[in-house]
């Protein structure tokens, strides 16, 4: 009876011990723990907090560039390993990352002089901004994932960024790449919003959106109030899939300089025009939907472009096989020395020069 009430008071001991052991690793930063038994959503974070804090300090001395280093893409497949799992956009760590790179971004976008050339800034997944001496053009502009907010840009930032940003271009209709909040605070300064004509039809901005005709190598012009001038546009007829409405863009800013931006381009029978437009125009840039440009990168050959710049990478609101990876990009896009591209994490810029004939 003596031994069992001592094994009793040991093992209450031993369990009180325990629990208080738990609690302090509870309370000890993330930083100097040293076991996470138990808490795996916390585990999983702390290891997203040290990757990304890793990816970091290698981007700032590896920026996008033609030839990447090794410290670059091993940078961009640790992201890709971090954004595959599940619960990514929920982790603190990636949120973090999310908004500081988005919000460094708009800071520079507000700050930068551009004398020669476009610096363009690829934001989230497969927006984009360019701005050159005379103009900032922006594409598919979108606030994150809007059912979660440690994912979603800020009413302030997004404002910050219409402020500096002087016409908005969406290619469809999808969430991921058109957000009515967005193009409604364009509309409210004066500053154009173009769309295919299914976007946002039963809303109070609708009639104030344009729609230019979707024809094949056609040049329009749209004028930008505030700016007191109108830049030339080609509005392709694409599609993502068989149905649905995907203008694709080609606009060429008053420098001279021609961008082209694909949306999510994805239909075999619209090569009758792609195959044709590096014959109608030299393209300086085209930001592709990382997917499209294969097989035979056939739209590259179509384009003849100076630079792809790979876009659609990572994105939170797509299940795990569709969320596509900077790795992948490497079987996609192909041999460099004849189509020139490069990889953009979220955040980050690149200053385009074109190069002479």
């Amino acid at each position: 009876m003596i031994e069992m009430k001592k094994i009793f008071m040991v093992t209450k001991v031993l369990l009180v011990h325990l629990c208080l052991l738990a609690q302090n690793q509870e309370t000890i930063d993330p930083d100097k723990k040293t076991d996470w038994w138990d808490d795996i959503d916390g585990f999983m974070n702390q290891q997203a907090k040290i990757t990304l804090g890793l990816v970091n300090d290698a981007l700032k001395i590896n920026p996008p560039a033609i030839q990447e280093s090794l410290m670059r893409k091993m940078a961009l497949t640790m992201i890709d390993n971090v954004m595959h799992d599940e619960k990514a956009a929920y982790r603190p760590a990636v949120q973090q990352f999310f908004q500081v790179h988005i919000g460094n971004a708009v800071e520079e976008i507000k700050n930068e002089k551009v004398v020669e050339g476009a610096v363009i800034w690829k934001l989230y997944n497969h927006s984009f901004v360019i701005k050159t001496p005379s103009i900032t053009i922006g594409f598919d502009i979108q606030r994150g994932l809007k059912s979660v907010e440690g994912f979603t840009i800020s009413r302030e930032l997004i404002k910050t960024l219409v402020d500096v940003v002087d016409i908005l271009l969406i290619t469809h209709i999808h969430g991921d790449h058109a957000d009515e909040l967005v193009a409604e605070m364009f509309l409210t300064q004066n500053k154009p919003v173009v769309t295919p004509a299914d976007i946002f039809t039963g809303s109070s901005i609708y009639q104030r959106i344009l729609h230019p005709q979707r024809k094949s190598h056609e040049i329009q012009e749209i004028y930008l109030p505030e700016k007191g001038f109108s830049i030339k546009a080609v509005v392709y007829p694409g599609h993502q899939g068989e149905k649905i409405l995907n203008n694709v863009y080609l606009v060429f800013s008053p420098e001279g300089l021609a961008f082209s931006h694909t949306g999510d381009q994805s239909n075999l029978n619209d090569f009758e025009w792609i195959d044709r437009i590096g014959d109608n125009f030299k393209v300086d840039v085209v930001m592709t939907n990382s997917w499209a440009t294969y097989p035979e990168l056939r739209l590259a050959h179509g384009y003849r472009s100076k630079l792809i710049i790979a876009g659609h990478e990572n994105e939170m609101g797509h299940t795990i096989d569709h969320r596509e990876p900077f790795w992948l990009n490497y079987n996609r896009l192909g041999d460099k020395t004849l189509f020139p591209w490069i990889q953009m994490v979220m955040g980050e810029k690149f200053h385009y020069i074109s190069r002479k004939e």
